[in-house]
């Protein structure tokens, strides 16, 4: 089974290049029809296709997490499913099955303030067909596809309070993992350096300055991405 193409490391993966924008017109293509036939439905439907796809994100870390101890075996320090990202998507069912929406209030800063980046500078190696590829696109891009969904299908809108909780759950979860990190010697989160592959993050100093350039734009940045949501609540 380790033979397989899906599971052998290729290195194929570049920056930009054919793969990646292939993969970013695939989901912008695939999140586009997925709301607009969910918005046709009725809002039972809506939320049922809502479940579904929470459900398979979060399946799908888990079954990539189980690849990657099956072809090498368990390391603490790579393969607990910490990472933001891959945190939110295993915890995206309990919001879909509660409706709370204080869940959609955290998680719609991070997924677009985050995971927006992660599709724009991977953090990745291997190229397609291999399952690292196939799972780190369908989890960060349906993410982002995700929250379009919980805003435009089921009509889910933050408020100016959003901002704030969800800096506040962010602080929380940062500081769990640097405490995690220090003691297991892990970088889940990137607390203690950047990734390897170029990011944005490379542009803000090194450690901790980055970490500490992030939490004084932390705010700005989530409330320009509260800004669209109220413009258009004022004008309804």
């Amino acid at each position: 089974m380790t033979d397989s193409i899906f599971l052998k490391d290729n290195q194929d993966f570049i920056l930009f290049g054919n793969q990646h924008l292939i993969a970013l017109l695939f989901f912008i293509t695939f999140g586009y029809v997925l709301i607009k036939w969910a918005k046709k439905l009725t809002i039972e439907k809506q939320y049922i296709v809502g479940n579904i796809f929470a459900f398979s994100l979060s399946i799908t870390v888990i079954i990539w997490t189980f690849l990657k101890i099956y072809t090498r075996g368990f390391d603490i320090k790579e393969d607990l499913p910490f990472h933001l990202c891959n945190f939110v998507a295993l915890l995206l069912p309990v919001f879909t099955l509660t409706k709370k929406k204080i869940y959609f209030d955290i998680i719609l800063f991070w997924i677009l303030a985050g995971t927006s980046h992660s599709i724009i500078t991977p953090d990745l190696r291997n190229g397609f067909p291999n399952f690292i590829f196939l799972k780190y696109w369908y989890v960060h891009a349906g993410l982002i596809i995700f929250v379009f969904y919980a805003a435009i299908v089921l009509n889910l809108r933050p408020n100016l309070k959003s901002v704030f909780y969800s800096f506040l759950a962010l602080q929380l979860y940062a500081g769990i993992l640097f405490i995690i990190n220090k003691n297991i010697n892990s970088n889940y989160f990137y607390t203690n350096s950047k990734p390897h592959g170029p990011t944005a993050l490379n542009y803000l100093g090194e450690w901790p300055y980055y970490i500490l350039t992030i939490e004084l734009l932390l705010i700005p940045y989530f409330l320009i991405i509260y800004l669209p949501f109220y413009l258009t609540r004022k004008k309804n």
